[in-house]
């Protein structure tokens, strides 16, 4: 992707298919009329419904390989500059056995999506694909309200620039789920609070890049499926969904990866973690203490097995804003200095 293809004027647009996860997805889907215009109408790119898409969620679960094919047609075909999901799930991995690694490896396309989309990420990684873990469609780039200032920086530079550079702090935070459905949800933001990433540890480290969703993850260590086998000064992503695992189960996780090795990394960078979701609405001070409960959680297991850098609340994942974070890439994380740069 070179910056100069997008449009101006009559330049040729960018064309980027969305591409929809696994049929059990937690989170209502937006009517289409919002999500397929937002490409075109948020960052000027050229959106190409790919038929999964439209497809009722039975037979998209009951079709696999159909699904592994239409992504090789999306990373093969030469028009196509990037692949945006629309929206995660919660079986992908059942997809990745039908998936032709050379398809992916020869035809490196930049891939965006959360969640879910885990999967898919860390088979692109295996196949030494730079992927985005953000930039979902319906849930990043349509969001209820319109798209939050800090997401559409971050993701502009994830489309269109060669390296993210500095992530800054947003300085808060939403964890709210908006009703896309309800025609008043769609004229105003979601409740936001003030919040900070927290750092322990001290020093620089300089790691490429791998992780992603907790219980997604979880599977792929039951499964042995796209985990790294060398992971020595790494730098590990980690996020919790809005199906709000207990700090217990973050910690089984978590000592699953430390009993085999996964935990020797530089830095763990820790997402916000949402502390509600739809039907599960919780009070200002409880969601605090889930939060500090999981943050708890992770930087305790990561001190039984490594020293790595660990900093939490950091903006990627189920809460917003979010800044896309490269899947594979090089990450600097500077303690001393509280900076994190892609």
């Amino acid at each position: 992707m070179h910056r100069a293809a997008r449009p101006l004027g009559g330049e040729p647009r960018r064309r980027l298919p969305p591409r929809r996860g696994g049929p059990l997805e937690h989170v209502p889907r937006p009517p289409r009329r919002t999500g397929v215009r937002a490409p075109r109408t948020e960052f000027g790119l050229e959106p190409v419904a790919y038929d999964s898409l439209r497809a009722d969620a039975r037979d998209l679960y009951d079709d696999p390989a159909g699904r592994a094919a239409e992504l090789e047609r999306a990373f093969r075909e030469p028009d196509i500059d990037g692949v945006i999901a629309a929206i995660g799930g919660n079986d992908q991995i059942r997809v990745l056995k039908h998936l032709d690694p050379a398809a992916i490896r020869d035809n490196p396309t930049r891939f965006y999506g959360t969640s879910d989309n885990t999967s898919f990420a860390a088979f692109c990684r295996a196949q030494g694909v730079v992927s985005f873990y953000g930039g979902t469609l319906f849930t990043d780039v349509c969001e209820p309200g319109g798209i939050d200032d800090y997401t559409r920086e971050y993701l502009e530079r994830a489309l269109f620039d060669d390296a993210l550079g500095a992530v800054r702090p947003a300085g808060r935070y939403s964890d709210e789920d908006l009703d896309w459905h309800d025609p008043a949800a769609l004229d105003r933001d979601p409740e936001y609070e003030a919040g900070d990433r927290r750092w322990h540890g001290s020093g620089r480290v300089e790691g490429r890049t791998w992780g992603g969703c907790l219980e997604v993850l979880s599977t792929h260590l039951m499964a042995d499926a796209c985990v790294p086998e060398e992971t020595a000064g790494s730098v590990l992503l980690l996020e919790t969904s809005e199906e709000l695992p207990t700090a217990g189960e973050v910690r089984r996780v978590l000592y699953g990866l430390g009993e085999r090795g996964a935990l020797d990394v530089g830095a763990v960078l820790v997402g916000r973690a949402k502390a509600r979701g739809f039907g599960t609405e919780r009070p200002p001070d409880e969601r605090a203490a889930y939060r500090e409960r999981q943050r708890e959680a992770v930087v305790e297991v990561v001190r039984e097995y490594s020293d790595a850098v660990v900093v939490t609340d950091v903006e990627f994942g189920h809460a917003r804003p979010v800044a896309p974070l490269p899947m594979g890439a090089e990450c600097v994380v500077d303690a001393d200095a509280e900076r994190l740069r892609f």
